[in-house]
């Protein structure tokens, strides 16, 4: 029992520290972002010549909610005609495929060149449609655009002329959020993900770090693609894996922070899960395909660290669930070893990390937002609830990094759409919504009853430490359930 025991806190200790240091890791992309020792820009004679030929490309599969106003943004890019191509890379299986048909045939009568590609099968998924429509894209440059995107009219004008630079391989812009009020639950997909798209996104962009291309509303150029081995379908994040081929080539990427991309955010937990599932999985498996040859690059001791904690962050999810569980059963081990009280002084030093982190989001709010009293009491109302609904969905994403680093294969789960961009749309009746609840949601619930008399334990003993902890804890399951029973649509509805 003591071998139990002393092997309890030992793992607790591990996963602590890890935790620890990757929030360090961020804290000095906040000091990074602050500083942006490196800014990109053009001249305004470059902007008003460099027009090179642009195929955009739009992989689709089954979005009959938000095809026609996806095409109908794209085809009204300010761009000129002659110079631009659109390919619709379409997997669907549904009436989508002939709404757009539909839409190919209308825009083609206005003038536009736009082809529809439409595939029987979903050979390597996403990857597959794009290595395949690359090869008969008629663009030196590909842009490329996922379904729940509604990108600016200006977005090329913008983005273009910074490959003015031979060496640039790929222009990312920042993505915006069309329905960020919608809900809570989208309120603080958008706090996580402002949070990326600022602090992290420039703190390693602005010091010739590791950046990574988010799947949409960014430009590749061909060369580069082709140069790094093209687009593969061996991890779930094709858009993470060739990035860090490309850099790890040498080539050049350009992370515009002022260009905005609007899109949609999940509305709903399922389709959320399953984001996060193909996010955090797609992470683990790049990580085990890249870190070895980030650690063997020429680049710099702290090029490669932020590139190695870049890969692995997902692994967080895994250490958030060891300390979880281990915590209720540390109350025991903390009266029955106490002897070994200085090591639980140095665990809770390791808390510091949630203060770290603070400084982190705090500090992409404030960008985001503005800098006012009514943002920092926005932040401290939603800081906590994004941290319970984090630790909420630690289980789901764990067992996708688990699944990640041991080589379990799956298919490509896409994100269901839903076209919702008002407070009073709804999201109900949408065909692509689950009508069961999974195993794991009701793992979920067992874990937020597991918390709670983690909660009682405490309370008992005496021991208020770690009630914070158990009661975010707590919380963030009992969110996660609630929204996965709740927020079930069953498909005959």
């Amino acid at each position: 029992m003591r071998i139990v025991m002393i092997f309890t806190l030992v793992i607790y200790f591990i996963a602590s520290l890890f935790l620890f240091v990757y929030s360090l890791t961020q804290l000095t992309l906040v000091w990074k972002y602050i500083a942006k020792k490196k800014l990109f820009s053009v001249t305004k004679k470059i902007e008003e010549t460099f027009r090179p030929y642009v195929t955009v490309q739009l992989p689709v599969y089954n979005e009959m909610y938000v095809v026609e106003r996806l095409i109908d943004k794209i085809c009204e890019l300010d761009y000129p005609l002659d110079k631009l191509e659109i390919q619709i890379l379409d997997d669907s299986t549904d009436e989508t495929k002939n709404i757009i048909a539909r839409k190919v045939l209308e825009w083609k009568n206005k003038g536009i060149d736009i082809v529809h590609i439409h595939r029987t099968n979903r050979k390597g998924y996403k990857a597959g449609a794009l290595e395949e429509a690359l090869a008969i894209s008629k663009g030196e440059f590909i842009a490329i655009f996922d379904a729940d995107f509604l990108p600016h009219k200006n977005f090329l004008l913008k983005t273009i002329p910074q490959f003015h630079k031979t060496k640039v391989g790929l222009v990312q812009t920042r993505w915006g959020h069309i329905n960020r009020n919608y809900s809570l639950l989208t309120r603080l997909q958008a706090f996580a993900l402002d949070a990326h798209f600022t602090v992290e996104q420039v703190g390693r962009n602005s010091t010739d770090g590791f950046i990574n291309f988010n799947g949409t509303a960014g430009v590749w150029r061909k060369k580069c693609i082709y140069d790094s081995g093209n687009w593969s379908p061996d991890t779930l994040t094709e858009d993470l894996d060739l990035s860090y081929r490309a850099q790890l080539k040498e080539w050049e990427f350009v992370y515009l922070e002022d260009v905005d991309s609007p899109a949609e955010l999940p509305p709903v937990m399922s389709a959320l899960k399953s984001q996060q599932y193909r996010w955090t999985k797609g992470g683990a498996e790049t990580a085990k395909k890249h870190i070895p040859n980030v650690i063997k690059s020429k680049k710099s001791f702290s090029t490669k660290w932020h590139g190695v904690m870049h890969l692995m962050n997902s692994s967080v999810f895994v250490c958030i669930v060891a300390c979880a569980l281990l915590s209720v059963p540390l109350l025991s081990v903390k009266q029955n070893l106490p002897q070994f009280q200085n090591l639980f002084v140095i665990a809770s030093i390791f808390l510091i990390s949630f203060f770290v982190l603070a400084s982190f989001y705090l500090t992409a709010v404030l960008k985001v937002k503005g800098k006012s009293f009514a943002t920092v009491v926005e932040f401290l109302f939603l800081f906590p609830l994004f941290l319970a609904m984090s630790m909420g969905l630690s289980l789901h994403n764990a067992i996708a990094v688990i699944e990640g680093y041991i080589g379990k294969k799956t298919s490509f789960v896409r994100t269901p759409k839903f076209n919702i961009s008002a407070v009073d749309n709804s999201y109900k009746k949408n065909v692509y919504s689950p009508n069961k609840i999974g195993w794991l949601s009701f793992l979920e619930g067992l874990m937020a009853l597991y918390f709670a008399y983690g909660i009682y334990k405490g309370i008992q003993l005496g021991d208020l430490g770690l009630l914070p902890f158990h009661l975010m804890l707590f919380f963030g399951y009992s969110l996660v359930f609630g929204y996965s029973v709740f927020q079930r649509e069953p498909q005959n509805a």
